[in-house]
């Protein structure tokens, strides 16, 4: 195999920097395409990956970043038509056999759905002739996709990603290089820095740390238009392999891009984070060999030859045990996404019974923005003059318990402030008291103040097997910050605001659930078989 680099034409004339890696042979070849906005450099060893299994490789710079020449704007429509360009060019080649998979993580799963939905309906032969010339890819690989502004920008609830966002920023935006430790420096100097009021304008405060601007960044808080891609693909006909993480904060939006997607459709959900990587400390049992299940499932998906479904998997954390999911058959595409298909039986968890969790302190608490409840620390206050959250614990497990699908609280709340935002996060503390984080949700309200509430906070898809002996710990907070920006209390945008005030806050244990999806059936299966079947 030999790897070169070539510069690919846009239909602006701008040429792309592009990595292309040629099996050995001399025979027309499928190919993969990736485009990244994070170097394609680091790519390397994926494209001898690809090539070993008799694919052509390629990896593309996105506009304006690393080789390729041309402005970086993150998200905009550039981004499909460059991408229709590079599969057109693709298919141009005498090394190529026709065939293209969009691959893509992050942002660059973002390219390879963008350049994969905008295209006619590919159900006909003549459709998908048209749609070979207009530059649409045969098959997608999308992991831990990063749908758009919105979607990174906010939760699917309303509260705003700050330190998240904060740190792609420095790292990424309005440079034509990465810098992925920026953030962490600018801390170190400044360590009140996400702090900054008005969040709008916490831009200029990094330049001073940073030493150069970002324009960019009040322009990520101006996007609100969540679920365009989601709705896209439930008109797409390709196939689509979509791969998320339990721990990833955009695991609930893989999850709805799958549910929704109108071709045959796979969901692979490991015990990981956004970069897929397991907790270092699990047995190697919990890890599946990605490469490998990528290059079987593109060989299915080319030849036809997978069930036109949505089905899937979810990891049951470190066990090393898979339980197979299925979407409904008619989905309904909604910004608000859903779960899988529902569990074979919802525990219902009350606040105010011995057998679910008994409330410790809390009922009545204050959310102060200026000593929020803590994103960084899983270390709980002892009960006091001055509760910053409600606090309940579980009795311990009995037998081991196997959780899989989506999980929510339902809580009966009132706020004495206009707005409110409900932190809800789940603990699971193991025999010995060790905390791990096990589900976490945010959703903000709007209502008269005092007045009660019922509402739904999801918790995301949990895939995890609890020992016997395991407590749960559930957390009821107003904050959780740096992860997430301040509420203000008054009304106003949290991103605008520059005057915070406190909340007193009060849960019902009465009135209030959480609501896991436990495994009654186990229907355990082998990763890579059923991925591609």
């Amino acid at each position: 195999m030999n790897t070169r680099t070539v510069y690919v034409p846009t239909p602006d004339g701008t040429a792309l920097a592009t990595d292309v890696c040629l099996p050995d042979g001399v025979r027309p070849r499928p190919a993969v395409l990736i485009r990244t906005p994070y170097g394609r450099d680091a790519h390397r060893a994926e494209l001898r990956g690809w090539a070993a299994h008799g694919f052509t490789a390629l990896a593309q710079d996105v506009r304006g970043r690393h080789g390729s020449p041309g402005e970086w704007h993150p998200y905009r429509s550039h981004e499909k038509a460059d991408g229709a360009a590079a599969v057109a060019w693709v298919r141009e080649q005498a090394w190529s056999n026709g065939e293209v998979v969009a691959v893509g993580a992050s942002y660059a799963a973002y390219c390879a759905l963008v350049t994969a939905l905008d295209a006619p309906d590919a159900a006909s032969d003549a459709a998908r002739d048209a749609a070979h010339r207009d530059g649409a890819p045969d098959a997608v690989i999308a992991a831990v996709p990063a749908l758009g502004l919105a979607e990174t920008a906010r939760e699917p609830g309303g509260p705003e990603r700050l330190w998240a966002r904060a740190g792609w920023w420095a790292a990424h935006g309005d440079r034509r290089d990465s810098d992925p430790d920026a953030l962490d420096r600018a801390l170190a100097d400044d360590p009140r820095l996400l702090e900054h009021l008005p969040v709008a304008r916490l831009a200029e405060r990094l330049t001073a740390r940073l030493g150069r601007e970002l324009p960019s960044w009040s322009r990520l808080w101006a996007d609100r238009e969540r679920g365009r891609l989601v709705e896209l693909g439930s008109n797409a006909r390709l196939p689509l392999l979509a791969v998320g993480g339990t721990r990833d904060p955009f695991a609930a939006d893989t999850v709805a891009l799958w549910h929704g997607w109108g071709g045959p459709a796979r969901l692979l959900l490991g015990p990981w984070g956004h970069r897929l990587t397991a907790d270092p400390a699990a047995p190697s049992r919990a890890r599946v060999n990605l490469g490998a299940l990528y290059v079987r499932w593109a060989r299915a998906a080319l030849a036809g030859s997978l069930k036109p479904t949505r089905h899937g998997i979810i990891a049951l954390g470190d066990s090393g045990r898979w339980h197979s999911t299925r979407a409904p058959e008619a989905p309904e595409v909604s910004a608000e996404p859903p779960g899988p298909a529902g569990p074979d039986a919802e525990c219902r968890w009350p606040f105010d019974s011995s057998t679910g969790l008994r409330l410790l302190h809390g009922a009545e608490f204050s959310a102060d923005p200026d000593r929020p409840a803590r994103s960084d620390d899983l270390a709980v206050p002892a009960d006091g003059d001055r509760a910053d959250r409600c606090l309940l614990l579980s009795p311990p497990l009995p037998r081991p318990l196997d959780l899989a699908g989506a999980a929510v609280a339902r809580i009966n709340v009132t706020a004495d402030t206009p707005c409110a935002d409900w932190a809800v996060r789940l603990t699971a503390l193991d025999p010995s008291g060790r905390a791990d984080p096990l589900a976490f949700g945010i959703v903000r309200r709007t209502g008269p103040p005092g007045e009660a509430a019922d509402i739904t906070v999801p918790l995301g898809t949990l895939g995890r097997r609890l020992p016997a002996g395991t407590r749960l710990r559930a957390e009821i907070a107003g904050h959780h910050f740096p992860a997430h920006a301040r509420n203000p209390h008054t009304g106003e945008d949290p991103v605008t605001a520059t005057r915070l005030v406190p909340s007193r806050r009060t849960v019902n244990p009465r009135g209030s659930a959480l609501h896991l999806p436990v495994v009654a059936r186990r229907r355990y299966v082998e990763p890579v078989p059923e991925i591609c079947r």
